[in-house]
C-alpha cells in the first residue's frame, strides 16, 4: 500500500472521503506524498527527516497523525514501531482523540488496528502507534522505530529529546517527522531555529523541509501571496474567513505574529529584538587577528571557576565609529576550572593585541585585579552594572554600529537576555558571560557615544522621570564616560612610553 493509495482509500473523521478535503488543500497531499512516497534506487525513503511548519489551524497535526497511521500499517522489515510525541498532555490528548476518530470513521482501519488507552496497536502484533506527551519519554535512549513524530516543538529549548530519539542507522526506512509553528526561543542552539537554518540552506538531501511563514515559504505557489495567506495555506478551506482578523483583534501583536503568521518570537520580557542582534553577527568571521596601528581595548567577565565561564572580549573602533569586536574567548577548559589559569591564558592574548589594561566587573574584590596587575596588565573596575551595560548596548546595536564575531554563545546569550525586576539579566539556569563581556567592550569602545545614543533611544523611559532625575542620570553617565576615556588615554600613553622625558 502506497501513501497515495492510503490517502485515496480512507475517510476523514466526518466520514467523507479524505481526498475531497485534500482537493481543497492540495499542498497537504504534496507534503504527504513527497515525504512518505518518494524513494531512492535502493528502496529506502528519500527523506528520513521531515520539518513541516505553518501557522496554527493549518492541518499540521492532522498530517502528522495521518503519517503516523500510515507508517503503522505500511510494510516494514523491522516492524512498525511508531511514536507520536506531543508537546504536552493536552496536545497528546488531542492527537490521540484525532487518531481514534480517524479509525472509528474507517471500518477498514478498525479491522487492522485496536485502540488502547494511549496506544493504537496492530491486531497482528507487528506494530503500534504510541501517542505520549514528550516529557513521558524524556531521557529515553536507544529506541528503534519506523516513525517518530513530534507535534509542536516550538517550546523546546534544547536538543535533549530529539537527540535521545535519533534515527536507528540499522533501519533504512526509519523516519522522523517534526510539525510546528515558529519557536518562542529564536536563537542558535534551539532545535527549531537550527532545523530551519538547515532547511533554508538546502544542504541536507534527506531532509524534506516545508515552511509557510508570513515572511517566506518553500512553496512557490504561495510565494507571492499576502503574509496571512503565505503563513496559512489552508486558509481557503476554512469555514470562517474572518478567523484571522478575529485573532488579530483578540491576541497581543507578538502572539498573533508567532501563532498565525508563523514568525519567530522571543520570551516575554526579552531585552533585545532578534533582528539587530542577528544583523550584527559577521557570519564570515570568528575572530579578527591583531592588525598593526589599531588601538584595541578589552573587557573581561571573570568567574570563580565553579559554574560560569570567564570571558575576555577585545575590540576596536573602526574609522566609521563602529565598535568591532575582534576576539571573544573563554578560559579554555569547561567549568570547574582554576580562575588563575584563566588569567594566565588571557594575558598573552592581550599582549598580542597590544592591550595593557582591561576593564572588568568587581567580582571577587581585588583578587583578579592583583592577578592581572602582577602579570603587567592593569585592571579597572567598570562603573556600570551588567544591566546598565546591556541597556547601553541597545542603541548602538539598533543603530548598526556594532559588529560581532560568529560565535554561537554570543548570539545565544544576547538573544536570551530578559528584563527581571527592572534589570536585564539571564533567565534562571542560563548564562550571560559572553554577552556581558561583549556589552562591556562595546561600552569601553564607544564611551560617550553610547551615552548619547542611549539618552536618545530611551525617550519613553526618560519621559516617566522628573527633569532632575533625567539631568542627574545624564550627568552621571557623562562623568563615567569622561573618566573611562581619560583612563584609556592614560593607558595608551603609559603603554607607548610617551610620558618619558616629558614628551
Amino acid at each position: 500500500m502506497t501513501i497515495t493509495e492510503f490517502l485515496d482509500a480512507i475517510h476523514w473523521i466526518d466520514r467523507t472521503p479524505l481526498r475531497d478535503h485534500l482537493e481543497k488543500q492540495p499542498y497537504c497531499r504534496r507534503i504527504l506524498v513527497n515525504a512518505l512516497g518518494t524513494f531512492d534506487e535502493d528502496g529506502r525513503p528519500r527523506h528520513n527527516l521531515v520539518v513541516d511548519g505553518a501557522g496554527k489551524k493549518n492541518f499540521k497535526s492532522a498530517r502528522l497523525v495521518l503519517a503516523g497511521t500510515y507508517c503503522t500499517l505500511a510494510p516494514s522489515p523491522g516492524g512498525n514501531q511508531c511514536y507520536l510525541l506531543a508537546n504536552d498532555e493536552g496536545q497528546a490528548g488531542d492527537d490521540l482523540e484525532l487518531a481514534k476518530k480517524l479509525i472509528e470513521a474507517n471500518p477498514a482501519l478498525k479491522k487492522l488496528l485496536v485502540v488502547r488507552q494511549k496506544v493504537i496497536e496492530r491486531r497482528d502484533g507487528r506494530g503500534f502507534l504510541q501517542i505520549l506527551p514528550a516529557k513521558d519519554v524524556a531521557g529515553a535512549h536507544g529506541k528503534t522505530y519506523r516513525f517518530a513524530g513530534f507535534d509542536e516543538i516550538h517550546e523546546y529549548r534544547t536538543w535533549d529529546l530529539l537527540e535521545a530519539m535519533q534515527l536507528d542507522p540499522t533501519r533504512l526506512d526509519a523516519q522522523m517527522w517534526i510539525a510546528s509553528y515558529a519557536s518562542i526561543y529564536h536563537k542558535p542552539g534551539v532545535p527549531l531555529f537550527d532545523l530551519c537554518a538547515q532547511g533554508w540552506a538546502g544542504q541536507d538531501a534527506r531532509m524534506f523541509f516545508s515552511w509557510y511563514g508570513g515572511d517566506k515559504t518553500t512553496d512557490a505557489a504561495f510565494a507571492e501571496a499576502d503574509p496571512e495567506t503565505r503563513a496559512n495555506p489552508s486558509r481557503d478551506s476554512w469555514a470562517d474567513q474572518g478567523y484571522l482578523e478575529q485573532q488579530r483583534r483578540r491576541l497581543p501583536a507578538h502572539k498573533f505574529r508567532r501563532l498565525h503568521l508563523n514568525l519567530p518570537g522571543l520570551p516575554e520580557g526579552s531585552a533585545f529584538q532578534p533582528e539587530p542582534v542577528m544583523s550584527a553577527i559577521d557570519r564570515t568571521c570568528v575572530d579578527h587577528p591583531p592588525e598593526p596601528g589599531v588601538q584595541y581595548q578589552a573587557f573581561i567577565d571573570m568567574s570563580g571557576g565553579s559554574s560560569d565561564d570567564a570571558v575576555l572580549a577585545i575590540g576596536y573602533q573602526d574609522p566609521d565609529g563602529r565598535a568591532i569586536v575582534a576576539r571573544v574567548l573563554n578560559q579554555g577548559p569547561p567549568p570547574p576550572f582554576d580562575p588563575i589559569k584563566a588569567v594566565e591564558r588571557f594575558v598573552p592574548i592581550l599582549g598580542e593585541y597590544g592591550v595593557s589594561s582591561v576593564v572588568g566587573d568587581a567580582y571577587a574584590g581585588e583578587t583578579f585585579k592583583s592577578a592581572f596587575e602582577s602579570r603587567g596588565i592593569s585592571y579597572r573596575v567598570s562603573r556600570l552594572t551588567k544591566s546598565r551595560l546591556y541597556e547601553a548596548l541597545e542603541p548602538p546595536l539598533n543603530g548598526f554600529r556594532v559588529l560581532l564575531p560568529n560565535i554561537p554563545e554570543v548570539e545565544q546569550q544576547l538573544l536570551g537576555l530578559v528584563w527581571r525586576g527592572g534589570k536585564i539579566d539571564h533567565p534562571g539556569g542560563e548564562h550571560d558571560d559572553y554577552a556581558n563581556a561583549v556589552a562591556g567592550v562595546v561600552h569601553v569602545l564607544l564611551g560617550s557615544q553610547v551615552v548619547e545614543l542611549e539618552m536618545w533611544a530611551a525617550g519613553e523611559r526618560l519621559a516617566s522621570r522628573s527633569a532632575d532625575q533625567i539631568q542627574a542620570a545624564a550627568d552621571e553617565s557623562a562623568r563615567i564616560a569622561r573618566e573611562e576615556s581619560a583612563r584609556m588615554v592614560l593607558d595608551t600613553v603609559r603603554r607607548d612610553g610617551w610620558y618619558r622625558g616629558g614628551g
